[in-house]
């Protein structure tokens, strides 16, 4: 992340901040550090929240949403990893091969 904030149009990560986020991961320093940033933008000590939503900002100050950065989705609340879902899948005897959503991007 750097300090710049981009124009509308322009595709980028989305990071969230303010009073109500936490400092961190509880006893999770290595995820923390990970997802937990400074905050250029505010106050001495402020942080931010790497989302992992991809987006961009729409003329009328709205924005897009346009994917994420890895295969998570979330379901009734709960977070789940596409990929640990097609290994599962994998692993069962009457599945000769599979492929979650996503994986085209990364190959």
């Amino acid at each position: 992340m750097n300090s710049t904030i981009h124009a509308c149009r322009v595709m980028g990560e989305l990071y969230i901040g303010g009073k109500g986020l936490a400092r961190g991961y509880l006893e999770r320093p290595d995820l923390s550090g990970r997802e937990v940033c400074s905050n250029p933008f505010g106050a001495e000590g402020s942080r931010l929240y790497r989302t992992g939503d991809m987006g961009r900002f729409r003329q009328d100050g709205s924005i897009d949403f346009l994917g994420r950065t890895d295969d998570q989705v979330k379901i009734r609340g709960y977070r789940i990893e596409l990929r640990e879902v097609e290994l599962c899948l994998r692993k069962h005897s009457l599945v000769r091969d599979g492929s979650s959503p996503g994986a085209w991007s990364r190959q």
